[in-house]
C-alpha cells in the first residue's frame, strides 16, 4: 500500500533510485543518501504509514526485526563496533519523510562521540559499494 507523494514509497515501487539492501514481504531497507556513518541505512514497512503514532503493532514488529537483522549485518560485514537505531516522529524530532522508518547507523570506535548534526550527501558510487558489502 503506497503513497505516490512519498519518497520511500516511490523507492519501493522502483520509481526513484535507491540502493536496496534488504527486502521481504513486510519490509525493505536501503542506504540513506545522507549517511551519518559508513553503512547508514533506513528500514521501512512496505505499508505506508506516517509515523510511530500510526504504525500497527504488526508492522512495527516486522520493521524492528528487520532493523535488528541489518544491525547484525553491518556489524559482521562492515566491522561496525556498535549501532544506533533511530526513529524520528514528527518535525520537532527531526522527521522529514513522513513514512515510518528506523535508521540503522553503524558506529565505529573512531566516530565522534555525538552524531553530526548535519549529515553529508554521499556519492551514489559509494552508496552502491557499501550496499554491495552488506548484501553480498
Amino acid at each position: 500500500m503506497g503513497n505516490e507523494d512519498c519518497v520511500f514509497c516511490q523507492i519501493l515501487a522502483g520509481n526513484m533510485p535507491g540502493e536496496i539492501v534488504h527486502e521481504d514481504e513486510h519490509t525493505a531497507a536501503f542506504m540513506d543518501i545522507f549517511p551519518w556513518t559508513r553503512g547508514h541505512l533506513v528500514v521501512v514497512p512496505r505499508n505506508h504509514v506516517r509515523n510511530l503514532y500510526e504504525i500497527s503493532d504488526q508492522d512495527l514488529a516486522h520493521t524492528m526485526a528487520a532493523a535488528r537483522r541489518l544491525a547484525e549485518l553491518v556489524r559482521d560485514r562492515l566491522g561496525a563496533d556498535g549501532v544506533n537505531l533511530l526513529n524520528s516522529c514528527e518535525p520537532a524530532a527531526w522527521q522529514t519523510i513522513f513514512h515510518f522508518h528506523i535508521h540503522v547507523i553503524p558506529r565505529y570506535e573512531n566516530d565522534p562521540l555525538e552524531l553530526p548534526t548535519r549529515p553529508v550527501r554521499a556519492e551514489p558510487e559509494e552508496l552502491a559499494r557499501v550496499a554491495s558489502e552488506i548484501v553480498s
